[in-house]
């Protein structure tokens, strides 16, 4: 799905802003991403991957930023660098051997991941054109850069970043393929009703669907496997060693990395508060997507006047209830007085809120035809960098940098951050492999009512009662059955799915526009074993668990970056805007009914939007969505100090992690190496047994730990 933040493409902005060949190998890059398979944590790594080509093609010629490939040590592999000869610079144009080493570096990267992509024809001659475009020779693939080619280094540092990939966990020389994830429960039928397949409602159940299409677009014979539940191997950019933790499952193990603790779970030797939460979470998906009709007559103002400025995340589950408005929908978040670029309010902007809960489902959902949620935020980085208000001073401070390097540094930390948001996320799925709400909501209503025993169908593991949108059919219900075979079943009162689409008819005296009328499922009351997410029929679901939200790791650590890296939580000029015309926009039913423009005064409003619109799209309860937030932060924040220390050259002069975490040397976990650490060690010379002054793990602390801390005495703690 093409991102246009500010209502016009990027070329809107050329003569205002100057972008350079980083940007342009991401724009390609994109472009690739959009005709490959959607699979979100490889994408993200090769984000990465391409911008760590493009960052050390620039650092290999400064002199005071450190590579983070080249001449190092990086998830087991070695890439040797000698450097660029120290007699060849000075015959060197640096700013064109930087532009012309790095487009080498991409384009051999690019053309390696994409061989094996769908859309391969497409992706590799727009790879190559752009590569001639820039005056380049693909048929020139020297390695040797001892004789300053900078096309040679280039492909020397496409090498390495290959060979790097083929050992960093990933699994990529045998397509990426699951070694010994299986899933505990059978396959669901979707088209069928209710959930007879289910073994373990606490565990994630694949989908049964014929002629899959992924979010982008490409169609499989079948519904994939779940996706990378094994990403907990891949090595990251920033994330610490004492951030991940092996447990083991199934007889195998799970490297999990920034654990949230388990989701709510229900039934068995659950508590209370957890299986309670677990019905109350997934219950509250289905009244969400009783928004989706543009024609009930509510409307709402979807401005940054009235949204976005959300407060701070719920730490508990009980205070999930005042953070989220569990019927209206949205959160608490009460939006900005001011526009701080103009000075003045924002506007308002009154649209049906079934209009804007469907084009969130869509929007955020970066499909069909999409670059998959990493993607999505360089596409809003490259609009954001696009902007005639946007400056290049990094952090927000300083003189402004040539555009080249802003963009590599961009993009090295914002794939940092991505690929270790997907690598924490997908851990976490892969160890917890926690159900979806279409599978969970079937199962609930299967078991029948949880809320009163006098009442038919009662269970304590049925569904909660909420009248108006979750109840009981009775005998005078049209959905009774012809033999009343269904009384006594559950309903819902939500989106009714794609089998009504072509019979939907308006209520309340409001009328369907003729060119909209039969492309609209709408709102009403369907036995619940009916149920489906606001999803083509043909995706129904991502091909992977649900705890945590992929989308809200990603969105949060983005946003992160942003706010670091631009100095500013605010949009440039205030707001950053994405235009949906009148039934024009959405893909599986004709909408919006009306223009909308989507509107974020903040990186972190678009964030907190973006997580909020898997709840409505019937993909996420708000166990998910929180605690992937909360991910996302750590991602995100590490990601900015990690590249910052890379590019200021602190990095050549780090502790490295201790045998228990932590930093190396740091004994008295202040989170810095001082002269204090060095008296710690000496009152506890001699103590035998585990210790934190044990750097050698001896069992003593003796003559060889002190010497070890004299030794990297002066580092710097990351």
């Amino acid at each position: 799905m093409a991102t246009a933040l500010f209502g016009c493409p990027s070329e809107f902005f050329a003569q205002e802003a100057e972008h350079d060949v980083a940007f342009e190998w991401i724009e390609v890059q994109l472009k690739g991403i959009r005709v490959d398979f959607a699979r979100p944590p490889i994408h993200a790594r090769n984000l990465y991957h391409v911008s760590l080509a493009m960052y050390d093609a620039w650092a290999a010629y400064d002199d005071v930023a450190e590579t983070v490939l080249l001449g190092n040590t990086l998830g087991g592999y070695t890439a040797e660098f000698d450097g660029v000869p120290e007699n060849i610079l000075p015959f060197l144009d640096i700013p064109s051997a930087r532009r012309e080493a790095a487009s080498y570096a991409a384009y051999r990267v690019l053309t390696h991941r994409y061989e094996s992509s769908p859309g391969v024809v497409t992706a590799q001659a727009r790879f190559d054109s752009l590569f001639t475009a820039l005056g380049y020779d693909p048929s020139t693939t020297s390695n040797n850069y001892l004789f300053g080619s900078p096309a040679a280094l280039g492909n020397y540092i496409g090498e390495q970043v290959i060979a790097f990939g083929l050992q960093d966990g990933a699994n990529e020389a045998f397509d990426y393929t699951n070694l010994y994830y299986e899933p505990l429960n059978d396959q669901l039928v979707v088209s069928d009703p209710g959930n007879p397949t289910i073994t373990d409602p606490n565990r994630w159940q694949p989908l049964a669907i014929n002629g899959f299409v992924d979010q982008s677009g490409q169609v499989l014979d079948s519904s994939p496997p779940f996706q990378s539940p094994e990403w907990g191997w891949v090595a990251p950019f920033a994330l610490e060693n004492d951030q991940m933790t092996i447990y083991e499952r199934d007889g195998e193990l799970w490297p999990t990395w920034l654990d949230p603790g388990a989701p709510v779970y229900v039934g068995g030797d659950q508590t209370a508060e957890s299986d309670s939460m677990y019905k109350h979470h997934f219950a509250m998906v289905s009244i969400w997507q009783s928004h989706h009709d543009p024609y009930n007559g509510v409307m709402v103002d979807v401005s940054p006047a009235s949204i976005g400025n959300s407060p701070d995340f719920p730490e508990t589950l009980q205070e999930y209830g005042d953070f989220y408005t569990y019927f209206e929908g949205g959160d608490a978040g009460e939006g900005h007085e001011i526009n701080p670029s103009s000075g003045l309010p924002y506007d308002p902007q009154l649209v049906p809120l079934g209009d804007y809960t469907r084009i969130l489902a869509e929007f955020w959902a970066d499909g069909p035809d999409s670059e998959t949620p990493p993607g999505h935020w360089f596409s809003i980085t490259n609009e954001v960098m696009s902007h005639p208000d946007f400056t290049y001073d990094w952090m927000g401070e300083g003189e402004e940098l040539d555009p080249f390097e802003y963009e590599v540094k961009m993009y090295l930390t914002l794939g940092g951050a991505v690929h270790d948001a997907a690598i924490a996320a997908w851990s976490v799925k892969g160890y917890y492999d926690y159900v979806r709400p279409v599978s969970a909501i079937r199962y609930l209503a299967g078991q029948g009512q949880s809320s009163d025993p006098s009442l038919p169908s009662y269970s304590p593991n049925g569904i909660p009662l909420y009248p108006g949108f979750i109840e009981l059919v009775d005998d005078t219900d049209s959905l009774a059955g012809p033999g009343g075979e269904n009384i006594g079943k559950v309903k819902v009162y939500t989106w009714q799915g794609p089998d009504y689409i072509d019979t939907y008819e308006a209520e309340n005296g409001l009328q369907v526009p003729v060119d909209t009328a039969g492309n609209i499922a709408g709102t009403g009351w369907i036995l619940a074993e009916n149920w489906w997410p606001y999803q083509r029929p043909s995706f129904v679901t991502p091909p992977f668990a649900g705890y945590v939200s992929g989308h809200s790791t990603f969105s949060r650590s983005a946003a992160e970056v942003l706010t670091a890296v631009t100095g500013d939580p605010f949009f440039p000029g205030g707001m950053g805007e994405f235009d949906c015309p009148q039934d024009d926009f959405l893909v599986f039913e004709v909408g919006p009914s009306v223009d909308v423009t989507l509107q974020w005064a903040t990186y972190y409003d678009a964030s907190d939007q973006c997580s909020l619109s898997r709840i409505w799209g019937g993909i996420h309860p708000v166990t998910d969505d929180i605690r992937g937030r909360q991910m996302g932060i750590l991602c995100g924040t590490q990601a900015v100090d990690m590249a910052n220390f890379y590019f200021s050259g602190a990095i050549s002069n780090s502790c490295g992690i201790g045998p228990y975490g932590g930093c190396l040397g740091d004994l008295d976990g202040d989170g810095y190496q001082t002269v204090e650490d060095v008296l710690f060690m000496l009152a506890n010379f001699g103590n035998q047994g585990p210790h934190p002054a044990d750097i050698d793990l001896d069992d003593l602390v003796g003559t060889t730990d002190l010497l070890i801390l004299l030794g990297i005495f002066g580092c710097t703690c990351l």
